[in-house]
């Protein structure tokens, strides 16, 4: 893969380039987000500065993996779920969730006890060790007087409570199902991250994603109910 190969496919997942500059037998490739990749005459790829691991599982590169150990307390099965106006496809996730044994916590279902939004998304995210936010094309966006850039978005508390998801449980605790994901506009400052593509055609396959995700931060799961 050269540095033109590596630049249009990280581009086509999200990733901003800022400039590419010669370095000592290669090429540099700079990102807005702070990722740097090295294409080195030898063919070598080198990934570094932020968001490594988003960048070298899309250009196919080894992962190193996860060293130090997950804090999952056995036998918790709840799982925080985050939705747009798509109802159908909330209802589709909520069923996987508890025939695979799990207690989806969904906030509009939950009792605020005089709590606000926020305050209640933090209080029952306590002690969840996993959360699922359900992506839908619920609104349409675009810059301002650039109409023809219009384009699907999930709607902002969505994106606002997968921000605060992000921050107190980490990347690898959070999965993102995307419906519809070849019209959807994702925000520039998630990109890194693994979508999940959701389907009523594909729901057995984002069913087996999503599973090897929550398996690999210590769920429990009966593989036969997937």
């Amino acid at each position: 893969m050269d540095l033109k190969q590596v630049c249009e496919l990280l581009q086509r997942n999200g990733f901003l380039l800022d400039e590419v500059k010669g370095i000592g037998y290669g090429q540099q490739a700079r990102f807005t987000n702070g990722t740097t990749v090295n294409v080195y005459d030898s063919g070598k790829i080198v990934v570094g500065g932020k968001d490594q691991e988003g960048a070298k599982r899309l250009l196919g590169l080894s992962v190193q993996p996860q060293t130090a150990p997950v804090s999952i307390v056995r036998g918790n099965n709840k799982v925080f779920v985050v939705y747009g106006h798509d109802e159908q496809a909330r209802t589709q996730l909520e069923a996987m969730l508890r025939r695979w044994g799990m207690e989806p916590l969904i906030l509009d279902q939950l009792p605020s006890e005089g709590q606000t939004i926020i305050e209640k998304l933090e209080s029952y995210t306590a002690d969840v060790q996993f959360a699922v936010v359900l992506a839908t094309p619920d609104d349409r966006g675009h810059r301002a007087e650039h109409a023809d850039e219009s384009a699907y978005r999930a709607r902002q508390n969505v994106v606002l409570e997968l921000g605060m998801l992000l921050s107190k449980l980490g990347r690898r605790r959070v999965a993102i199902l995307l419906k519809q994901q070849e019209n959807m506009e994702r925000p520039s400052d998630i990109q890194g991250l693994i979508y999940i593509p959701f389907r009523d055609d594909l729901a057995k396959e984002a069913g087996l994603l999503l599973a090897k995700e929550m398996a690999a931060q210590g769920y429990n799961l009966d593989v036969a109910r997937i």
